[in-house]
Formats: C-alpha cells, structure tokens, sequence
C-alpha cells in the first residue's frame, strides 16, 4: 500500500462503488477538501484509484462519493469526528 521516499510515502487508495460515479479523497492531509482529489476508474468495474505522497504519521480521511462523506470499508482503524460519524485513518511510517 505505500512506497517510501525521504520523509514521506506513497499511499494507494481504493474505492469500490457505481460505475460512472464522481469519487473525491478528503482528510486531514488536503484540509478536508472534498474537490481536490478526484480518485479515477480503473475500467468500467467501479474501482477507483489514487495515490498520495503523505507525510509521515497519522492521517484522517473519507471518500466522497458523488457528494456523500464515506468511510474507506476496507480500513481497519476509525475514529469518531465532530459530526457524530467516524473517519478512516491511515498511519504512515
């Protein structure tokens, strides 16, 4: 899932979902913007796909998928937010 460089890492994310759909990344490492990172398709399946240089340490994030805040299924760590849901974290070491 990462690859490394001096002090940060490579980080794949996944999401699978409807085809055709408009899938954004968002956490604490973009300031929890919902339209700055737009995950791709990887064929006609629903699977998209992003990578991110993340610094190291600990990093919150959701999908947001066609305007409706997600978490990431396949994460084994959440954490409860300020608006009564959870977000998915990723640790980069």
């Amino acid at each position: 899932m990462a690859r490394s460089t001096a002090t940060r890492k490579w980080v794949d994310f996944e999401f699978q979902g409807e085809p055709g759909a408009k899938v954004f990344i968002a956490g604490t490492f973009n300031d929890w913007d919902a339209n700055q990172v737009r995950m791709h398709a990887r064929g006609k399946d629903g699977n998209y796909r992003t990578s991110l240089l993340l610094p190291k340490g600990r990093h919150e994030y959701k999908f947001v998928v066609d305007g409706t805040w997600c978490v990431d299924a396949k994460c084994q760590e959440w954490v409860p937010n300020n608006y009564g849901s959870l977000n998915s974290v990723v640790t980069v070491s």
